[in-house]
């Protein structure tokens, strides 16, 4: 339902929660829209039933609930969206927004707690060496300067995914006079506006000097952003989803490659490596060593897995 045909009373008060969100609970960009755009479908719903967030009670929220696995929604998102409803509840009450909590005795499904997908070191470094960063050859100048420009760009990217284990959000947030390439770091702002100074590693600092010295100035140089896309606007979260896409479709076919997988390999590769695990976690910018154990696990099934390839018993 678009937002337009929704109660004013009910924008207002969403749109309250989500500065609570953002100013007081600095929470990340992300995380407040998609809590926003979970209760906007909840007041859509009650629109529908008649009811609102300040009338709304359990049965209600949980034929919400249901309805959204009707529609085929991954346990995640369900359990997603019931932590934004307690939240705003939550927040509501102590507001005194609403007379009561209808969310105190909600469930959340169970969430199967998958392992991250990792690249083995070669995959990794086959596929941030993907992107072609020498003279081309084959159209017009302006045209090959701009496949080069998109390479060396791509390039940078990659290494900054993989070398130094950022995430998509990160990456897109950066501006020029963060990267520090003479002490090879890099200041990223993370989750909650937290920041954190990462090393970069040899790779990533020549590829983004190459991107600054030899590429950047031919995508757009409008703003302090970064990098760019082809449009010369600074690039966004999906732009470097669909770059890292594309090289891994062509490179590691069949498998489903995201930048969170070269996070995710940056970390086991770390700890697979002998790093200390809050070591890892402060590079990572992980609130707690909590998040970061799950990398031990997933070297611990590649040990496992070793084993049982390699050994003649196994």
């Amino acid at each position: 339902m678009e937002q337009d045909a929704l109660p004013s009373s009910q924008l207002h008060l969403v749109r309250a929660f989500a500065d609570h969100l953002r100013l007081e609970r600095h929470l990340s960009t992300n995380t407040v829209v998609a809590y926003q755009r979970d209760l906007l479908e909840l007041v859509g719903f009650l629109q529908r039933a008649g009811s609102s967030l300040e009338e709304a009670d359990r049965a209600t929220l949980r034929r919400f609930l249901a309805q959204q696995h009707t529609l085929g929604y991954a346990r995640a998102s369900i359990a997603r969206r019931v932590g934004a409803i307690h939240a705003f509840y939550r927040w509501a009450l102590a507001e005194d927004r609403v007379p009561l909590d209808p969310s105190s005795s909600l469930g959340s499904p169970k969430v199967v707690n998958r392992l991250p997908t990792v690249l083995r070191p070669s995959e990794a470094e086959a596929l941030v060496e993907a992107p072609p960063i020498d003279e081309v050859d084959g159209g017009s100048d302006d045209e090959d300067a701009g496949t080069r420009a998109v390479g060396l760009r791509d390039r940078a990217v990659l290494e900054l995914l993989y070398g130094s284990g950022l995430r998509v959000s990160e990456v897109a947030g950066l501006t020029i006079d963060r990267v520090d390439l003479t002490r090879g770091r890099v200041l990223v702002l993370g989750k909650g506006s937290k920041e954190r100074e990462v090393p970069m590693s040899d790779p990533a600092v020549e590829a983004v000097r190459r991107w600054v010295s030899e590429g950047r100035d031919a995508m757009g140089t409008g703003s302090g952003s970064l990098f760019f896309n082809r449009k010369g606007r600074p690039i966004g979260q999906r732009d470097i989803r669909a770059l890292v896409e594309g090289y891994s479709g062509r490179l590691l076919p069949g498998r489903q490659v995201t930048p969170h997988t070269l996070r995710h390999s940056y970390a086991t590769h770390l700890l697979e490596g002998g790093a200390d695990i809050r070591a890892v976690q402060e590079l990572l910018g992980h609130a707690t060593v909590a998040t970061t154990q799950r990398y031990t696990h997933v070297s611990r099934a590649r040990l496992f897995e070793a084993y049982e390839r390699s050994h003649p018993r196994a």
